[in-house]
């Protein structure tokens, strides 16, 4: 653990962990294609999942490669990825010193976690590892906020982000103003619905957000409550019924500028 591992992730995310890989949707079938089109990903390919997280985007990876590896800073997600994935080599460590060699890999991938450490050390390290021309991927799920009660329950958690790093704020995109070290390629934007009950894809699902979770339990239960009301209110459906949520996935494609 490094100085640059924010204290909400460290505080929020060591305390669900498990909660975290129960509850976070997975990412949309045709990623895979992405990454061996757009990232030009073969078997042979070498990748970093950087803020693996508990390994949540490994399962598209492992449909590309075998050689990846894993590196999450927090303690608890690191364990929870080595339960689901025993068979990938992962690494505990900060997005601002990888310990792998210079120009070792083809591709670095960062699913739902660029924002946590975007910061020019950590453009400068995944630089370092990636060999000539190679390729760093930033892959985000969103909620799709066009949807009315979805919508809804966004505004009820943002009076509560303070200046947490999200993805939606746009902050992340600064570090890659004025600099020469990555190129952006391309976007591409991919929907999927994650399905089950509300208590698990609604009201769960934003209890594993960093900074709800860091919140006092009480308040984290009196939030679980008014997030279970925001859906009965709109669409009719109690903790137990089945839903399907929509989410949006936004896939950012940049490519190694050589010195």
């Amino acid at each position: 653990m490094t100085h640059s591992l924010h204290p909400t992730a460290q505080k929020g995310f060591s305390s669900v962990a498990e909660l975290y890989q129960q509850v976070r949707p997975s990412y949309p079938a045709e990623i895979v294609q992405w990454l061996k089109h757009d990232l030009q990903l073969t078997a042979e390919s070498s990748v970093v999942d950087l803020g693996s997280g508990t390994g949540k985007f490994l399962d598209y990876l492992k449909q590309v490669t075998s050689h990846i590896t894993a590196i999450e800073p927090v303690t608890e997600m690191l364990e929870q990825l080595k339960i689901v994935h025993p068979e990938v080599h992962a690494l505990q460590a900060s997005s601002d010193n990888i310990p792998l060699s210079s120009e070792c890999v083809d591709a670095v991938l960062c699913a739902q976690s660029f924002h946590w450490f975007s910061n020019i050390e950590t453009l400068n390290e995944i630089h370092h590892i990636l060999k000539p021309e190679g390729h760093l991927g930033l892959v985000w799920n969103q909620r799709d906020e066009e949807v009315v009660w979805v919508k809804a329950l966004a505004d009820l958690i943002a009076r509560y982000e303070g200046n947490t790093p999200r993805y939606h704020s746009g902050e992340w995109k600064k570090v890659f103003e004025n600099q020469f070290l990555f190129r952006l390629e391309g976007v591409k934007l991919l929907s999927q619905l994650q399905k089950g009950t509300v208590e698990d894809v609604v009201s769960k699902r934003f209890l594993s957000t960093s900074f709800i979770a860091a919140m006092p339990q009480e308040q984290q239960l009196q939030l679980k409550r008014q997030l279970e009301q925001i859906v009965l209110e709109h669409i009719g459906k109690h903790p137990q019924d089945e839903i399907e949520f929509p989410y949006i996935t936004y896939a950012y494609h940049f490519k190694k500028i050589e010195s």
